[in-house]
């Protein structure tokens, strides 16, 4: 297989740019890493490629997926390794690029082998984060999985409900799944990683013209269609980027202005996540300073050239 390449870095960081210009200079195929981003109901709210680009460049894992399926990185690792070997018998290069660190923790460590989980298991957790919330779950979970409930952010629902489900399947902690890791689909020492850095006021700047761009474009009506779906609450696609605090404009509890700046102010918390995260995790992936990505291009090229 040719040497992959991938992209990680912080949300509006210019990830799909730099991925474009890679792709046009070697002849590459862009594959999706973003997990909001595979929803084929949310283009604009989501900052999916634009069709005049994926017209001119190969891409692949964007909008394959309905909302109303939860989708998992377990799932997008069955999705890349059917993409990666079919690119491997046409002898292109794959450009893999997103923000979802999991996505790229899974592609290169691994991924426990956890059970599917029953329907009428998943539908019940996800009716209780519905009806107790976040504090209720917690406290739950801190008595059936102390393991994952020392683990995880108290807030952070949708894993929670993740590890009630195992827990509840499977009688065995999340943790313990996940200890139990399954071989890497790829050795990092075989890629080529460059990791984008933004300077956090620029990047913040960029985060509020954006989005206020999108909703202005088409993203009020995309995230309105979706409401009338009539999808549950907790499914992902539901809480991507942008998709409540619209949802909360929609039914009449903020106004537009109130909504985008709850909005900008989430994305600008998940951009911060997001680079403490890529700090921690990616020490031997190449840096990219993405304010002097262009000047930058023509090193880029060549580290990607030279060893091709």
């Amino acid at each position: 297989m040719n040497r992959p390449i991938l992209i990680a870095g912080p949300t509006a960081s210019g990830k799909s740019g730099l991925a474009l210009a890679i792709a046009h200079e070697i002849d590459g195929v862009i594959i999706n890493a973003d997990s909001a981003q595979v929803y084929g109901e949310l283009e604009i709210i989501t900052a999916r490629p634009s069709g005049r680009d994926m017209d001119r460049v190969p891409h692949r894992l964007y909008g394959h997926v309905s909302g109303k399926d939860a989708y998992s990185t377990g799932a997008w690792l069955d999705d890349v390794t059917l993409v990666l070997n079919e690119l491997s018998q046409l002898g292109k290069r794959a450009i893999i690029v997103g923000g979802t660190g999991l996505y790229f923790q899974a592609l290169l460590e691994g991924l426990s082998s956890v059970p599917e989980i029953e329907a009428g298991v998943r539908a019940h957790w996800r009716h209780e984060a519905g009806r107790i919330g976040a504090d209720g779950l917690y406290e739950i979970l801190s008595t059936k999985d102390p393991l994952m409930a020392a683990r995880l952010n108290p807030n952070d629902t949708q894993r929670m409900v993740r590890a009630l489900e195992v827990i509840e399947s499977t009688g065995r902690s999340l943790k313990v799944w996940q200890d139990e890791t399954g071989p890497s689909l790829l050795r990092f020492e075989d890629c080529d990683g460059f990791v984008l850095s933004f300077e956090r006021s620029a990047l913040y700047e960029r985060i509020n013209e954006r989005f206020g761009v999108m909703v202005q474009e088409g993203g009020l009506d995309e995230v309105r269609a979706l409401y009338k779906l009539g999808y549950e609450p907790q499914l992902p696609i539901m809480r991507a980027l942008g998709v409540p605090e619209l949802g909360q404009f929609l039914r009449e509890e903020l106004s537009l202005e109130q909504a985008t700046l709850l909005a900008c102010q989430q994305s600008r918390r998940y951009a911060k996540r997001q680079m403490t995260w890529l700090r921690r995790n990616m020490i031997a992936w190449n840096p990219v300073c993405a304010q002097e990505m262009e000047r930058n291009m023509p090193d880029i090229i060549s580290k990607i050239c030279d060893k091709g």
